[in-house]
């Protein structure tokens, strides 16, 4: 290399910002140590889980760093010109956790891991200098992983509550058009009653009888199925014998009003035989709006109650500092982020967090965060008629919540790596092993403990929050 291109490269690598304050003669050192490569645009610099075996400092160009899930990469970061990737002095890592490729001509400055021990014995001001990079670099991963580990729960989570608005949204809909038709209908059954030509006290009684059949409740769910079905064929028979024609479908929306063939018989005493099938055709037509317009109400509610269980979980519209919570209220919304899954495995689920646990002051979004990845992961490792309980109570100055589950366990030798950054020990592709790493770091920041004991059939989390 000649001393012009020497001393054109010690430029380039001065304007790395690691290196601005370094020793001219340790930079001529790590030049004349390393390699200076160029690369095409496309070029593979280093595969997914090769060894490290290189500093790299990028003089000009981009790394493209991309991760691997079911088979297809996508980009999570970009090393550009004046940045340094690869392995550091005293460095744990051992290999990439991604493929890097030159998003366009590069050319990258490669010193080889065998140089590390003379660097460290002569060029304590490059050590210094990489060694704060290497930390920089561990903190600015460590917000890149949180964010993607969010985006993954959100992701998780925007499937499940996509299919639990999709039943309510749904049932509206429905119920809206059957509505639409009733109301077209509805002129003709009032046309018919009014010619029928029941006096004045007489549509008074059938409109009290109306009245307080729409105030009671629905019929009793303890009645079994096979006498649900004797009363209303029962009732269709009767019907079906005074002239209406769809005796069973209205023997259904009758019964579910608690009307009874004694009740219709009774009717008789105030209108006369031939004006049953107007009369009770007319009520049909009212309680079928009614029920209608109820399932309506219902979904609509659902949806509410979903809508406000997410602006619980993600804590909309509130400051990014402490605030004060309820336990159960956490737990409780992110239960109804996780319903579908939970469905899905027809897990039962059993909270008890007592009136008199104390409300704490965290950081909410964080907190819900913590619920959600353990109870996703005790998801995942039941089958299905699984349980789920979660428990809370007051333990001194802190509080103690409890989430169990009779999965498959976790074995010891995986427990004691549970919580270090990507150890997972879901199948290639299912997991990031990022979660309960994030859970940990969570906990802690809120000043409490996390505890894990796992056996066969019993996995719990003891997870401790201060009060205050």
């Amino acid at each position: 290399m000649s001393e012009h291109h020497i001393n054109h490269t010690i430029e380039k690598l001065k304007a790395v910002h690691a290196f601005r304050e370094l020793p001219e003669p340790q930079l001529a050192w790590l030049l004349t140590k390393s390699k200076v490569v160029t690369y095409l645009a496309g070029d593979k610099i280093f595969n997914k889980n090769t060894p490290f075996t290189n500093m790299r400092v990028v003089l000009e160009g981009t790394i493209a760093i991309s991760l691997e899930q079911k088979g297809h990469y996508r980009e999570i970061a970009r090393i550009e010109a004046g940045e340094i990737t690869g392995i550091l002095p005293y460095s744990r890592a051992d290999r990439h956790v991604g493929a890097g490729v030159a998003a366009k001509p590069t050319v990258i400055l490669e010193l080889h891991k065998e140089h590390f021990p003379e660097m460290i014995q002569f060029h304590h001001e490059l050590v210094e200098a990489l060694v704060h990079n290497m930390i920089s670099r561990v903190r600015e991963y460590s917000q890149i992983r949180h964010h993607d580990e969010k985006l993954l729960s959100l992701g998780k989570l925007s499937a499940g509550l996509a299919h639990e608005l999709n039943n309510p949204s749904s049932a509206m809909i429905r119920s809206a058009r059957e509505l639409k038709k009733n109301v077209r209908t509805a002129p003709s059954a009032v046309l018919r009653i009014v010619s029928a030509g029941l006096s004045a006290q007489q549509m008074k009684a059938v409109n009290a009888l109306l009245l307080a059949k729409i105030e009671q409740q629905h019929a009793s769910e303890s009645m079994s199925l096979m006498q649900k079905t004797a009363q209303i064929d029962e009732m269709a028979d009767w019907l079906e014998s005074h002239g209406l024609e769809d005796g069973y479908g209205i023997a259904e929306t009758l019964f579910e009003c608690q009307f009874t063939v004694a009740e219709l018989v009774a009717l008789l005493d105030t209108i006369s035989e031939d004006h049953v099938a107007a009369v009770v055709g007319w009520m049909n037509d009212v309680l079928t709006s009614e029920k209608l317009v109820q399932d309506i109400d219902d979904a609509a509610a659902r949806i509410a109650d979903l809508v406000n269980a997410v602006k619980t979980y993600t804590h909309l519209d509130k400051a990014p500092d402490k605030q004060p919570t309820e336990i159960r209220q956490g737990l409780t919304s992110t239960l109804t982020m996780l319903n579908h899954k939970l469905k899905s495995k027809n897990i039962q689920v059993e909270l008890n967090v007592p009136d008199e646990v104390p409300g704490i002051h965290a950081f909410i979004g964080e907190l819900n965060q913590v619920w959600t990845n353990i109870i996703d992961n005790a998801i995942d490792a039941m089958d299905k008629d699984g349980k789920l309980e979660i428990t809370a109570a007051r333990d001194g100055e802190s509080v103690l919540v409890t989430i169990a589950d009779n999965g498959c366990g976790i074995s010891e030798e995986h427990q004691a790596h549970i919580f270090d950054p990507f150890f997972t020990t879901k199948s290639v592709g299912e997991g990031t092993g990022l979660g309960l790493d994030i859970v940990h770091k969570i906990v802690q920041h809120h000043n409490g403990y996390i505890k894990v004991s796992s056996r066969p059939g019993r996995t719990e989390f003891r997870i401790s929050l201060p009060i205050k």
